[in-house]
């Protein structure tokens, strides 16, 4: 075994430069995200090794999709197009090439003409967030209320040694949380490059990755969750609690990168209001979940301590959850009837019918369940479970609107000139 685990080492890192030993690009001119004074006269693009030109090999787009670029030509390992004159304004290039390896390669960027260059998030021909990037992102939300949530209701309210049931409810949430990560950043990466799937596999990430604050986010996050799933797996195997403390503030600090990374965000204090409101939910559904599936199931003895706890913490929760919602709403909504005229806003709608129905839900069991909390604990642990669901279809609604951008401000009324007597 020991002379096994060199070998497998070795075959992972030779296969992958084995499979990917495809045209790269190395510069772009203009380059991304840059803002040209002047119109350029031509697009080059510079591999690491030469390239076959192929059909519509380059496109310059402006905001109304009309194509600037002029048939392109290949020069060794550079893909040159000649331009049509550019107007002031931002463009989109949209290249692919065939590498000698077989593998067609492609790539998305932006530049501006005198203005600045829009990310690549938004290039022309990009739909933005989908029905299924919500989804993930919804998913998303779950495994970080399993893991993080999970983990801070060990520490704040069980506060016994960690169970096995504990311990796979939060790792089924650190493996959720890594891979819809990794699913939602290749949807968004599919989307700004508008390829079939075929080619995308061998596209040009890295103006995602590097220049977007959705790609920076996700790195961080997923080197993060990694970080936060390292330390709760020494605490399972080492049974050393302060393991779980530093998971616990890990997960919550890098789950500021769902606030930084969503369209929505516009102020840094609105980020943090965004954090608050994301971490607070977290808490309530993750805790409500291991109320209803680690701590009911395996010990009666202990549910009506857990029970009165966790219903002091989802008190702070849900007043955080209040008052951050209630700023947001003000902030991004410029006005009250953009609640029933804008997509937003009926989003925006929905998620508040969610939380009031959870809310009374949550006094239902405070003041009508608790009571009769020995004769009822098997009705209970059905209601809290109910109760979840209800808590996941908010973070459903939490998770479109993340990615969702809020009505447009009016602006400014220019100021009137005076008249000349």
């Amino acid at each position: 075994m020991r002379r096994a685990l060199p070998i497998c080492v070795v075959v992972a890192l030779v296969v992958p430069a084995t499979a990917f030993a495809h045209a790269s690009l190395l510069k772009e001119t203009p380059s991304y995200k840059q803002e040209v004074a002047n119109a350029p006269h031509w697009i080059a693009l510079t591999f690491d090794q030469s390239v076959e030109l192929i059909p519509k090999a380059v496109v310059v787009l402006n905001q109304r999709g009309v194509n600037f670029a002029k048939p392109a030509h290949v020069e060794g390992s550079r893909l040159i197009a000649p331009l049509r004159a550019l107007p002031r304004g931002p463009y989109t290039v949209r290249w692919r090439a065939l590498s000698t390896d077989g593998h067609v390669v492609a790539g998305v960027y932006t530049f501006g003409v005198a203005v600045p260059a829009p990310p690549v998030t938004d290039a022309v021909g990009a739909e933005g967030p989908t029905t299924t990037e919500h989804i993930v992102r919804w998913v998303y939300f779950l495994g970080l209320a399993l893991l993080v949530g999970g983990i801070g209701f060990q520490l704040l309210v069980d506060r016994r040694l960690p169970t096995k049931r504990f311990f796979v409810v939060t790792g089924i949430g650190a493996i959720v949380v890594l891979e819809t990560g990794t699913v939602a950043f290749l949807l968004r990466a599919e989307d700004a490059l508008q390829l079939p799937f075929g080619d995308f596999l061998y596209g040009d990430l890295s103006p995602l990755s590097h220049g977007t604050r959705f790609g920076e986010a996700f790195i961080a996050m997923e080197l993060g969750f990694a970080l936060v799933t390292a330390f709760l797996v020494l605490a399972w195997v080492t049974d050393r609690q302060w393991l779980l403390w530093v998971a616990f503030l890990l997960g919550l600090g890098f789950a500021s990168g769902l606030s930084i990374s969503g369209h929505s965000s516009v102020s840094d204090l609105e980020e943090v209001a965004d954090w608050l409101h994301l971490s607070a939910a977290t808490l309530w559904v993750g805790g409500l979940i291991q109320l209803g599936v680690v701590v009911w199931p395996t010990a009666p003895e202990f549910r009506a301590t857990a029970f009165r706890r966790f219903s002091r913490l989802a008190t702070v929760c849900v007043a955080v959850l209040i008052a951050a919602g209630t700023y947001l709403s003000i902030e991004r909504l410029p006005a009250l009837h953009d609640l029933w005229r804008s997509g937003y806003g009926h989003v925006l709608l929905v998620k508040l019918g969610l939380v009031s129905v959870a809310l009374m839900w949550g006094a239902a069991h405070q003041f009508i369940a608790m009571p009769r909390l020995e004769r009822h604990g098997a009705r209970l642990a059905r209601s809290l479970l109910g109760e979840s669901a209800v808590a996941m279809a908010v973070l459903l609604a939490a998770a479109v609107l993340v990615d969702s951008k809020p009505p447009a401000r009016p602006l400014p009324a220019a100021p009137v000139a005076a008249h000349r007597r």
